[in-house]
């Protein structure tokens, strides 16, 4: 296909979202949004696609030309490991007028795409197209899907900050089991995961649960932000989801410092208490709440209350077995 031509001032602001990028066909789709629909847009991935969102489609040397004159100083990155409350933390980052939320959008994902001795050119030049946003003060704040974290060194660049989201084994154990789609993904996703641990040098053997494929994948993500924390040194904050629900309006005030937003207790403490904290966060209109995720767990622990204390056994066992990953002990009470 002939590409369109980039839009006028594209570099200007963050009305055209690089939504996704394909090396192979040297293309970007960008995608035309305001704050309004980015604020209400649960992920940025094709299922935005589905209402209709007006597109281009560019020629992808155009688009990182122009990434090479933008400076994403002052933007924010949350990693995580999946199922552990990144999107409702993205959502209530996105009520601060200073902030604009990004939820995972595709052209992250679609950096695994391109070959070795190309990706941290990539990577360079997206980190740079997210970090455009509608006024001078606003901060742009990206969550990207969890094994993008592989990548999250490269992204968060030299001067940013990210957010590391994780839930303690025996609390992401659960939270995977207690729903259908999650054990769907996550038996999807196993070779995958076991190539990135490969790479890592460990070898998972036989996982003959789900449970055990859980916290695999535990081990598997939790890897990752590790490595970012190592890359970045105090421009990580590390949080337990559920050490957060505990007291919400803290937690978000020690974020919001992190991220440089405004750090105003009484307009935290409104958003805490808000209406976000009792929806499901990846679809508005279904009811979710702090305590309902507490009698997930509870109920999924009772369940399979044999499968996880094994599974938690062999996943004592990798840690200890192998050096690397020894430092995760501290995130395993």
């Amino acid at each position: 296909m002939t590409p369109e031509a980039l839009p006028a001032q594209f570099s200007n602001d963050a009305r055209w979202l690089v939504q996704a990028i394909d090396p192979r066909a040297s293309l970007a789709r960008l995608v035309d949004m305001d704050a309004a629909a980015y604020r209400a847009a649960s992920f940025l991935d094709d299922r935005m696609l589905a209402g209709g969102s007006f597109t281009k489609m560019v020629a992808l040397d155009a688009v990182f030309s122009a990434a090479s004159t933008l400076d994403p100083a002052g933007s924010g990155w949350i990693f995580h490991i999946g199922h552990v409350g990144s999107t409702l933390v993205s959502r209530l980052l996105g009520e601060w007028r200073e902030a604009l939320a990004l939820r995972e959008p595709r052209s992250l994902r679609d950096l695994t795409f391109f070959g070795e001795a190309d990706r941290p050119a990539a990577c360079d030049a997206v980190r740079r197209l997210m970090g455009r946003a509608f006024a001078p003060d606003q901060r742009v704040i990206v969550k990207a899907t969890s094994f993008v974290s592989e990548l999250a060194p490269q992204l968060i660049g030299a001067d940013a900050r990210a957010l590391l989201l994780y839930a303690s084994p025996k609390n992401y154990v659960a939270s995977i089991l207690a729903g259908p789609n999650s054990r769907v993904e996550l038996n999807a996703l196993e070779s995958t995961r076991r190539q990135r641990l490969a790479a890592r040098g460990v070898d998972t053997g036989d996982l003959p649960t789900d449970a055990h494929r859980a916290a695999a994948t535990w081990l598997t993500e939790m890897l990752s932000l590790q490595a970012a924390a190592a890359a970045v040194g105090d421009r990580a904050l590390w949080f337990d989801f559920d050490s957060m629900l505990v007291d919400m309006t803290e937690a978000l005030s020690r974020v919001a410092a992190h991220f440089g937003l405004p750090v105003d207790h009484k307009m935290i403490r409104e958003i805490a208490e808000g209406p976000l904290m009792a929806r499901y966060s990846k679809a508005l209109e279904f009811d979710y709440s702090p305590g309902l995720r507490r009698d997930l767990l509870a109920e999924a622990g009772r369940q399979h209350r044999d499968d996880i204390e094994r599974a938690l056994g062999w996943l004592h066992d990798m840690v200890g077995r192998h050096p690397d990953a020894a430092p995760l002990a501290n995130f395993m009470a």
